[in-house]
């Protein structure tokens, strides 16, 4: 079974997927006309917007959601594969990823809150509600969600568990059996309170994460100062083939950057959507804006901290310097190690633990933000139709998943989940070509309105967009009564 996988691995995650990658990331940054740097300004603003929501959440939530999501295993051992295996420059094709999936995170997420829907009391949005009322495909949607909550919901929590206890043993000598108990016993408490609770977290536990990740890491920078411009030239001359040591991998250097982006910060792969489908916004154009400076926080932040961790100290020799395979090298010891021992090589004894702490919170939030994804896509499937029993199903599946994992480590799920989200990947960057209309015609609506000054509202009939039935009502119950103002007006002192 691992060989079929695998070689089915090898298929889906080809050449051709990574130059997909890219092309769709090129399409749409000319197509928006670049609009990942010309409102850089505007997403800070709309990111760090703290307004209360009764039935949605607000922006800072939901981008704190997405990180959490993004921000995984990946940030940490997935730099330091990329890196190990294609050299330097696969870090400089990791910020190209960003920059160009950057446009295609506008497009995806803007479609998102244009067909998201109102569930009982929460918003809920992504992929399978576009592709429906998008392509008008309600059977291609369906499968494309049961394939999701396959591989995010079944396979995905027990590997970023695996990861957490095998880091606490590590460093702290902690049973993978108690670590398992702790984590699903936390897991429980969040999930069972649903959005709220989840978003209210992860808006408590992403910036503390992150901003702690990075100050460490600008320790590191700041006592090495001086090799700065020499790791910047070595990232640029080994990504372009220049560099004599790393120019003959210059091919495997784009494959490791793109894929190790891709999974990082998740553009154009799908699952990095349906938490923006939460949020309770004026028009959809401002989520995609937010969610495109997730993508920069994540790759441009999060794995740039760890790439200067590696680098500045020089934890990449151990690969290429011994003039042995780098492949072999990596499967003989844990990528993560590395980042461990970048930072146990400045800060003495504290690079076990730091890293353990860190991929606590990482693995933690992306569990959460996994059960999220699955359940948005469960609630599309059942449609409110027993949906509480399906709902605690899928909780006890991610709660039992999640302690195997803790105990028990599964290449073949790793090779199972990674598969499902290269299918993913292929299907969904299609189905975002034929939807690049109606997203552009979101962008220019925003920008005309932002033109005229005005604090820009979404009107899906005025953009000219169809199905987008959340906002239909949004504005139908958001427009005045003409007869009633009317009636009030001449009631005036005047």
């Amino acid at each position: 079974m691992a060989s079929v996988i695998g070689w089915m691995n090898g298929i889906v995650w080809s050449t051709a997927l990574v130059f997909l990658f890219l092309g769709i990331g090129i399409y749409f940054s000319f197509a928006t006309r670049f609009v990942q740097l010309r409102y850089l300004k505007e997403m800070i603003k709309l990111t760090f917007q703290r307004q209360k929501s009764e039935t949605g959440v607000s922006s800072f939530q939901s981008i704190s959601m997405s990180v959490g999501s993004r921000v995984g295993s990946g940030n940490v051992a997935g730099v330091a594969v990329a890196i190990a295996l294609g050299g330097p420059g696969a870090v400089f094709w990791m910020w190209v990823m960003a920059i160009l999936g950057a446009a295609t995170s506008f497009v995806e997420t803007t479609l998102t809150q244009v067909y998201k829907r109102k569930v009982d009391k929460d918003y809920r949005g992504g992929p399978p509600f576009y592709m429906e009322k998008g392509l008008k495909n309600k059977g291609f949607a369906s499968l494309f969600a049961i394939i999701l909550i396959i591989s995010i919901g079944v396979f995905y929590p027990g590997i970023q568990a695996n990861t957490i206890a095998l880091s606490m043993e590590d460093a702290f000598g902690i049973s993978p059996a108690i670590t398992g108990f702790v984590v699903i016993a936390l897991l429980a408490i969040l999930i069972m309170g649903g959005v709220k609770r989840i978003a209210k977290a992860a808006e408590i536990m992403v910036p503390f994460m992150a901003i702690g990740y990075v100050v460490v890491a600008l320790i590191i920078l700041s006592l090495n100062y001086s090799r700065i411009p020499e790791v910047l030239s070595l990232i640029v001359s080994s990504a372009l083939g220049f560099n004599a040591t790393f120019g003959g991998a210059i091919g495997t250097a784009i494959a490791m950057g793109v894929q190790r982006g891709a999974y990082s910060n998740g553009a154009g792969v799908s699952t990095e959507t349906f938490e923006s489908g939460a949020a309770e916004v004026s028009h959809p154009a401002k989520q995609g804006l937010v969610q495109s400076f997730a993508v920069y926080i994540d790759t441009l932040v999060i794995c740039s901290a760890t790439a200067f961790m590696i680098l500045l100290t020089g934890m990449y020799d151990v690969n290429f310097t011994e003039g042995a395979d780098a492949a072999s090298n990596m499967s003989a010891v844990e990528p993560s190690l590395y980042t461990q021992m970048a930072v146990e090589s400045q800060i003495t004894n504290f690079g076990a633990p730091f890293l353990a702490i860190a991929i606590f919170f990482f693995c933690f939030t992306c569990i959460i933000a996994f059960f999220y994804k699955a359940e948005t896509c469960l609630i599309y499937l059942m449609n409110n139709k027993k949906m509480k029993w399906s709902r605690y199903a899928l909780i006890f599946t991610v709660l039992g998943v999640s302690y195997f994992g803790s105990v028990k480590a599964s290449a073949l799920g790793w090779a199972m989940g990674d598969l499902g989200l290269g299918i993913l990947a292929w299907v969904h960057l299609i189905t975002l070509i034929f939807l690049t209309k109606p997203a552009i015609r979101v962008l220019k609506d925003y920008e005309s309105q932002l033109k005229e000054g005005l604090d820009p509202v979404f009107d899906p009939k005025k953009a000219g967009i169809e199905g987008a039935e959340f906002w239909e009502q949004y504005v139908d119950s958001n427009t005045p009564n003409i007869e009633e103002l009317n009636d009030k007006v001449k009631t005036l002192p005047y």
